[in-house]
Parts: C-alpha cells; structure tokens; sequence
C-alpha cells in the first residue's frame, strides 16, 4: 500500500474516533435500551420501507444529466448505480463511492466516464445548493416560532445560519450559471482566487471544474435549469418526509419546517469521509436532535444509531444483491475507484 494511501486512511481513522467520541460523551448507557426500543411500531416499519426511496428519487433526476450523451438511459442501471455507489461508500473510507457510481454507470451505457463524472459533480453541488436553500428560506422566515422547546439563543442562530446558507445557495446558483453561459470568463475569476494555492491543488480544482462543466452540458436553456432544481427539490424534500417520519416513529411531534436543519446537520456529518458515515453522522444527528427538539443525549444517541443502522443495511443489502447479479466484487470497484482517483 503506498504511502499516501497510508497517511489517509490513518487520518481518516483519527477523524472517525475524534467524532465517535464526542458522539458517545454524556450517554447514559443504562437508560440506552430503553430509549432505542420505545418507538411506534408502525412509524418504525414505514421507515424500514421507504429507506431506499432516495435511490429511486436520485436515478429518476440523474437521468435528465445523462440525456445529452444517451437519451433513454435504463432506469435498471441509474439506480443500480446510486445503490452500488453508497455500499461503496458506505463499506470503504474515503467515499470512493462517488467514484465508483459514475463509473459503473458508464460501462453499463457506453458513455464516456468523464462526462458521467461530471453528472456526479453537478449533483453533488445541487444537493448542496438545495439544501442550504431550504435551510434558509425555513429559517428566516421563522416557520418555528412557536415551538416552545427552542431557546431564544438557538433560535438567533438558526436563522444566522439561515441567512448564511441563503447566501451560499445564492453563491453557487451563479457559479453555475456562470460556467454554463460565460464559461471563459468565470474560469479566469476562479483561478484569479486559486493562485495562492499550490499548483498540484490548483490542478485538481481545475480538473474537478473541467468535470463539473461536462455535466453541465443538460442546462442548454433556463427551462432545464428550472426542471433539475425542481428535481432536486422532490429528492430533498422526500428526504425531510423520511426524517419527519423517523421523528414521530420516537414519539416526539414536532412541524415538519423544524426538520430542515436537523436534516442539513446530517448532511454535513455524511459529507466527512468515515467507513461508513461513522462518526460525522452520528455525531452531527445527536446534535440536531438535542439542541432542536430538546431530547436527552441518551435518546439522541440511541435514535441516531437506529436510524443510522436502518440506512446502511437496506442500502448495502440492495447493492450486494446488484452485486451478486453482475458478479462483481467491492474489491474490483475499490480498485477502480482508487485507479481514477491516483
């Protein structure tokens, strides 16, 4: 194993175990039990069926990415990608799995692995603007005023953060637009900003951007652009009614608005490259579940590693029987992702 490799895996394991730590601190271990099996049975069995909704939602929008290069891509291998590319990432550090899904893809409808990397980019980026565009319109517009469980220092931060992610969503919606309709000219600004760094990150940012236009190849017209972030408002959305759903299932009621930032949370602790999301989610959901809707760490903890657990194992179930069906191993797509990756 090279080196490299070596010192990132090892910082990896170091980051998982700062996160687990904090995650675990302050859990009353003999109340744990208790708190985990004390659900509503049919919430809890909702929740078990509807865990790979987000494939079907993330297959269904990936497909208007792929139109420019393949019409009618199969909707079979849209989804057997996403689901073999979170096993993946799931299953190994480093989130090879972003990698692998494209890829995968790609040999499956013979089209060219740049662009289908570059449809992953785009997604990546749109979750992302979707999400801190929600948080922020749910947050200034203060849709959880009357939820007496939040304190008056939590509320002014939440709608600081709100604020905040407005002004990202904002950033990147015209980063965007920006390569799509003047690619020259916003190539210049964002390397006049990049020549500080060194030239090796420098190149990998460039390269990464030359992906991303590749994906943006779907956005010919306002209209497209409008259609994909209606898309990605469906996926997100279903997401917040999954969490909601996850919520009630423990028996505490709150409005469906206040979901948003727990949710955001999640996706913050998910995006930090542990085996697994451990650690980063886990942490990240405790957070969201005591500070905004003022359950007891105990709780918190016991619900996150529920939900959590119910994640990973439908998700790895359906991308090991996609596996077990094109006889392919996690070993083979480990090699080809760490291939492109180096």
């Amino acid at each position: 194993m090279k080196k490299k490799t070596i010192i990132r895996y090892g910082l990896i394991l170091i980051i998982t175990a700062v996160l687990l730590y904090f995650f675990l601190r302050k859990v009353d271990w003999h109340d744990f039990i208790a708190n985990v099996t004390d659900v509503n049975p049919w919430f809890f069995a909702l929740l078990i069926i509807l865990a790979p909704l987000h494939l079907f939602t993330r297959a269904f929008r990936w497909r208007y990415l792929i139109k420019p290069e393949k019409e009618h891509p199969r909707f079979y291998n849209l989804f057997a990608g996403n689901a073999v590319g979170f096993t993946v990432t799931l299953v190994l550090p480093g989130r090879l799995g972003e990698i692998v899904k494209p890829l995968y893809l790609a040999k499956k409808e013979n089209i060219r692995k740049g662009f289908a990397l570059g449809t992953v980019v785009v997604e990546r980026i749109f979750d992302m603007l979707t999400m801190c565009f929600l948080l922020g319109v749910f947050l200034i517009t203060r849709p959880f005023s009357s939820y007496t469980n939040l304190s008056e220092g939590t509320l002014k931060t939440l709608r600081f953060w709100g604020v905040i992610g407005m002004a990202f969503a904002l950033g990147l919606l015209l980063i965007v637009l920006g390569l799509h309709f003047f690619k020259d000219r916003t190539l210049r600004f964002i390397n006049f900003f990049l020549r500080p760094l060194p030239a090796r990150w420098r190149a990998k940012i460039g390269e990464l951007m030359e992906e991303f236009i590749q994906g943006l190849k779907f956005f010919h017209s306002f209209g497209n652009l409008l259609i994909f972030l209606g898309l990605s408002l469906v996926v997100w959305l279903l997401m917040v009614f999954y969490y909601w759903i996850f919520v009630l299932a423990y028996k505490t009621s709150v409005p469906f608005t206040l979901v948003f930032p727990y949710v955001f949370l999640t996706m913050v602790g998910a995006s930090i490259p542990t085996p697994g999301m451990v650690g980063g989610y886990d942490y990240f959901s405790k957070l969201g579940i005591t500070s905004l809707y003022g359950i007891a760490a105990s709780k918190a903890a016991g619900m996150t590693l529920v939900i959590h657990t119910i994640q990973v194992v439908m998700t790895v179930l359906i991308g090991y029987v996609i596996l077990m069906k094109e006889r392919l191993s996690l070993f083979q797509l480990r090699k080809l992702g760490e291939d492109v990756r180096e």
